[in-house]
Parts: structure tokens; sequence; C-alpha cells
């Protein structure tokens, strides 16, 4: 998990100075070599630390914590406050373009996950309701072209290619194509190399002077610490870049190239990579301030909300608020509610609830989801909608359908009375409260 070894050296270092009725200068000299130590070892830029702790030092040295009556609390939203500065302040959005297509230029380094992602971004803005095409313009790299069209391939977008051709006249055709075609936005998925060299800039320069990019975006990968920093750097001097995706940040337990790059290049990161599968819900926009929460434990409830709605229908929510009203729950509404926990990853989503950091390792039992949905499935329609009529012999029939066993049936249809219990309970309550009081309400399983 990001910032993971980080979050729990600057825990162990508050929980030192909430011990302490008053703080005095030695005290907070103390706690800031600490932060220092934790921040080096999290790879953060030397320069950046240096640059962070002094700020820090003068602020919490001032008369708003001295004179606090919860002075560690003043430290650490001092922390939080400048963390969130030194990440670039807000979130910034991509910019598109007035005219379209908007063009984007994808850079990096081989291995870097460039082209994964920029699909992945693609299909974060085809969810908004664009038309994306990928330009394959590596031609170099040994099936750099077919990786392309198989990855936009999982999330249904259109790849633009001609095979082994000049990268700087593929970029120009594939925005004619967009044109033509009524495509709104065009990833280019230049050519890697090993390292930074001059032939690699100056193809980048190449595609740059001919099309024009809106957005130059460098991909870098955030578990190779401050190596991340220096090929931003040589990328922003040689070529420029507008903003930053990092991807494996959910697999870097140090994280420093996150604290490190926007202070360097003075550019934003935008975009973080996370896990493996090739979709939008595997990329998701940078918000400095939220991340610093994540850093200091206090976990990211706007991020959580955010996943919660991407696999949320609003439809069938306001289907399932009336027949929970009129407590009607049937076991096709359980199964409807499973298969949306499916797309979720609950131990990460779990871990931006504050106090539950802890909790990132949780699993959802995919084998059971399987039993129940199997269970739910053997039955006819009259029986998902009445479980009452489930008598024995029904019971012997649809786990012999689902290939499970009677007692397994008995445990569905039991958490199923309870849940409708519970529901008529809720709506009373809520009743009472007024239409209001229903809102935002979701079946609880």
């Amino acid at each position: 998990m990001a910032f993971e070894g980080l979050s729990e050296k600057l825990d162990a270092v508050f929980k030192k100075l909430r011990g302490r009725g008053k703080l005095s200068e030695k005290d907070i000299k103390e706690a800031m070599r600490e932060v220092r130590m934790a921040l080096l070892e999290a790879d953060v830029n030397y320069k950046v630390c240096k640059e962070f702790i002094a700020s820090v030092t003068a602020r919490a040295n001032g008369q708003e914590v001295m004179e606090s009556l919860t002075p560690a609390q003043q430290v650490i939203k001092i922390v939080n406050e400048e963390l969130t500065a030194l990440m670039g302040g807000q979130a910034e959005k991509i910019r598109i373009a007035s005219k379209p297509p908007t063009i984007i230029m994808l850079m990096g380094l081989q291995g870097s996950g460039k082209t994964t992602n920029g699909v992945k971004l693609a299909a974060y803005f085809q969810k908004l309701g664009k038309r994306p095409l990928m330009a394959a313009c590596d031609v170099y790299r040994p099936a750099a072209i077919s990786q392309l069209i198989t990855a936009a391939g999982m999330v249904n977008i259109p790849v633009f290619e001609m095979g082994q051709g000049d990268p700087v006249e593929i970029a120009k055709k594939a925005v004619d194509h967009a044109l033509y075609h009524g495509n709104d936005m065009v990833f280019l998925d230049t050519a890697g190399r090993l390292s930074v060299d001059e032939a690699l800039m100056d193809e980048l320069r190449r595609i740059d002077e001919a099309v024009g990019p809106h957005e130059k975006i460098l991909v870098v990968d955030a578990m190779t610490g401050q190596d991340a920093v220096n090929t931003a750097e040589n990328f922003e001097n040689q070529v420029g870049i507008d903003s930053v995706i990092l991807t494996k940040l959910d697999g870097d337990a140090r994280g420093g190239a996150a604290l490190s790059i926007r202070a360097v290049t003075k550019k934003p990161i935008k975009f973080c990579g996370i896990g493996e599968k090739i979709d939008a819900s595997n990329i998701e926009p940078f918000h400095p301030d939220r991340m610093a929460s994540r850093i200091l434990g206090m976990g990211d409830v706007l991020t959580l909300i955010d996943k919660v709605q991407e696999n949320f229908d609003k439809k069938k929510a306001e289907e399932l608020e009336e027949k929970i009203k009129k407590s009607r729950l049937s076991l096709d509404d359980y199964l409807d509610q499973l298969r949306q926990m499916r797309g979720m990853d609950m131990g990460q989503m779990m871990a931006m609830i504050p106090g539950m950091k802890g909790a990132k390792d949780f699993k959802i039992d995919e084998k059971a989801l399987d039993r129940i949905e199997a269970i739910i499935l053997s039955m006819t329609k009259k029986e998902r909608d009445k479980p009452e009529i489930i008598n024995a012999s029904r019971k012997k029939r649809i786990a012999a359908g689902s290939g499970t066993r009677v007692e397994d049936v008995n445990r569905l249809l039991k958490q199923h009375e309870q849940v409708q219990k519970m529901t008529k309970q809720m709506s009373k309550m809520t009743g009472r409260m007024g239409k209001k009081g229903m809102k935002g309400l979701r079946f609880p399983f």
C-alpha cells in the first residue's frame, strides 16, 4: 500500500506528541528529526525533505501551537497542510480542447506502465462520455502494437496503427482519422526506452511539433522512487511535460516519488494508476489533500464515496428504496447487491475509512459469493420473489441444482429473513423521520 511505511512512522511520532500536554521547542525539534528520517526512508528527495521540515518547524514553533490546548493536533494539522501543498495543493484536470479532438501524448520509459495506464486513462474518459482513440506510435518494441490492441480491446477502445512506420506520420494520420471518424480524444502511445536517450527525446520533440498535443503526460513508476523524480526532471528539461501519471502507487510502501515530483518539476500529478486490471476503476484522479490524509492515517472518505458511486446504479437504488419502504426485498435484490460488491476492492476501500488502514488486506470471499449466486439462480422466479414458499423438497432441488448442501440453502434463507426484519425496522424508523431519512440507504450486506 502506498506510503505504508511512512504512515506508520509518522503515526509513531505523533503518538509521542499526543502524550504531552504542552510542547517545547526541544519536543518539536526531536519530532521533526524523526519526521525527516521517515521522509528520507520513504525516498523523498533530500532537498524537498529539507525545505518541508524547515517550513513545518517554523509553523510548529509559532504561537498557534505553543499556546494551543491540543498542541499535538495543531502539529498534525500543519503537517497535513504542508504535505498537501508539497503535492500541489489541489487536484488539477486534464486540459480538454475547445475544438476536438483533444490530443494526449503519453511518454515514459519502458516498464513504467505507459501503455496499460494510457488505456486505463482512455477508459476513464470513455466512462465520462468521450470517444477516445489510441494511436500506436511505438514501432520499435517487439509486440508493442499487439499489446496495445489487446489492452484497448479489453475496454472496447479503437486503435489506429500503421505497423512499423514513421511515428511522426502515424501521430498525424491518427489525428486525421479521429477528425473523420468523430473521436474527440486521441491518445498517442509513444515509444519508451530503457533509459533517457537523445534519440527518444528527438522523436518526442518531432511528434510534439507535428501534432501540437494539448497535454503531454509523463507516466512514471512510483516504485522506482527517486529515479522516477530524475526521469521526470529529464523529460521536463528536454521535451517539456504538462503532467504526470504515477503508476503502481498501490504497491509501493515508500511513495517518495509522489512527494517529490511536483516540488522538483513544478508539474502536477494528475492521475495515479492502481491495480493491474485494465479498466476505468484502476486509475483515479490524484487529489493532494486526500493523499495527505491517507499518509497521516486519517482515511480518504471522499475517494471512498467516488468509488462507491462508480459501482452504484442510481435507478436500481431508487427501486430498492421503494421496496425497503414496503418491506418487499426479494432474493433478486440480494443478488444485485452482491454483484455490485464484486466490482469493488473492499480492502482498498475499507483502508480509506479513518482508523481502518489496517483493513487493507480484507478480501471478499469470492467462493462464498459464487455459492450464494448459484443457490439463488437455482430458484424459480416465484421462489426468489417469495422465499417463504420454499419447503423441504424445494430446498433439496435447489441444493442439487446449485451443487451445494441444504444447510447452505437454509443459511441463505435465514440471512434473507434477518435482512427483511432489519429493513422493516428501518422503514418504520425512517417513516417517522420523513422522506429525507431514506436517502442514501443501501441494502445492508
